[in-house]
């Protein structure tokens, strides 16, 4: 079983990820995981954090000579901010004669959409800034670092994940991306918002600007893929235990996404069983069977039948706004402005990462719940027992 958590706040002195269950003798590239958290901080419609921040893992436990030993692993990854919070942050207590309301930096005026109120409220906090400093999507970055280890593992047994912005705004890609169209784009570093169509990419681009112009915010639409997956992850004998049901609370877990997508299920709901499910046939000279299209999206019953996964993300805008909407002060509960804190106006490609991540860890997970083994020698053994099996049905 793999299991992972992060810990760490927006302005803390670190972002924490530690990961448990993966395999002894797993290769770790430590530059492919800088390489994920550096695509992490790209996409246009970014803010002024990403030119203090240079995300850089450390590992400090779990990984030795370059592989995995079969213990959790630990990973650190540095906010350069800290410096600009150390004296507003500290972990001892703060002298009595303290420091004044305005060099804390308390936040006593929700943001709309934030985490601000919702928090306070539950943790009894009268000053926002504890809530916003966890609930931020700085954290995603921990997810990236752990999600890189996942792709790793996946990688051993020839799956691969990528992502794409569909929509920015109220621009949109108005057909189906290729697998290989995605990879593409993946592998473009200088591409602003990673569309696969480079003409809806500048109108999604004049979208971004258009928003920040007006000092608004705006949202989208990102699609993961993974290919070359194979049959049988997951399970339809319970409910916890649906590959798809799995997959939805992992990307409604990414800060801003308010809803999923697999396959063409939106789509799906208003047609007709007739246009929507995948016919099969046998092709005897490769002894698999195929679908003629993926409407499902790689997923039947919570399990994976061979097909790629499409799942997609729908990113409502950042509510951070430069022009603030109207709130309530926490202590005096009089009408007064939204905070604003430094902030992004647009973070479809960057989310789409975050998912990517997401998406690893629970597909890792799957296919160690399926193979099981203590290192990965074993796990590829078990692996290709069952690829035989599927082969010869």
């Amino acid at each position: 079983m793999l299991r992972f958590y992060t810990a760490g706040e927006s302005h803390g002195q670190a972002l924490l990820a530690f990961v448990s269950g993966l395999p002894a003798s797993l290769p770790v590239s430590v530059a492919f995981v800088n390489h994920e958290l550096h695509r992490r901080q790209l996409g246009y419609g970014r803010g002024g954090r990403q030119k203090i921040e240079k995300d850089k893992a450390e590992i400090f436990a779990g990984v030795r000579r370059g592989e995995t030993i079969g213990a959790p692993i630990a990973i650190r990854i540095e906010n350069r901010d800290w410096a600009n919070w150390e004296k507003i942050l500290p972990v001892e207590a703060l002298p009595e004669s303290g420091v004044g309301a305005a060099e804390l930096k308390r936040l006593v005026a929700p943001r709309p959409g934030h985490a601000d109120l919702a928090g306070s409220q539950k943790f009894n906090f009268h000053d926002a800034r504890y809530v916003l400093e966890r609930a931020s999507a700085r954290e995603t970055a921990a997810r990236v670092a752990a999600g890189a280890l996942a792709k790793q593992l996946l990688r051993e047994f020839g799956t691969e994940i990528a992502s794409h912005s569909v929509q920015v705004g109220h621009v949109k890609l108005e057909r189906a991306a290729t697998w290989n169209e995605i990879w593409m784009a993946n592998g473009d570093i200088e591409s602003p918002l990673r569309c696969v169509d480079p003409q809806v990419q500048e109108r999604m681009r004049a979208e971004v600007d258009a928003a920040n112009t007006a000092n608004d915010t705006v949202g989208g639409v990102f699609e993961v893929m993974v290919h070359n997956v194979p049959v049988g992850l997951g399970s339809h004998a319970q409910w916890d235990e649906k590959l798809d049901g799995r997959l939805a609370q992992a990307l409604l877990s990414i800060q801003a996404v308010k809803g999923m997508e697999i396959g063409a299920g939106i789509a799906a709901a208003g047609s007709n069983g007739s246009e929507v499910q995948d016919e099969i046939s046998y092709d005897k000279a490769a002894r698999k069977f195929r679908r003629s299209s993926n409407r499902a999206g790689g997923l039947e019953g919570g399990i994976t039948n061979g097909e790629d996964i499409v799942v997609r993300g729908y990113l409502k805008p950042i509510s951070t706004l430069r022009t603030p909407l109207g709130t309530a002060d926490l202590v005096t509960k009089e009408p007064i402005q939204a905070a604003y804190e430094r902030s992004d106006w647009c973070v479809v490609p960057a989310a789409g990462v975050a998912a990517e991540a997401m998406v690893a860890l629970v597909l890792a997970d799957a296919f160690l719940q399926k193979f099981g083994g203590d290192s990965l020698p074993e796990m590829r053994r078990n692996f290709e027992s069952y690829a035989r099996q599927v082969e010869e049905f």
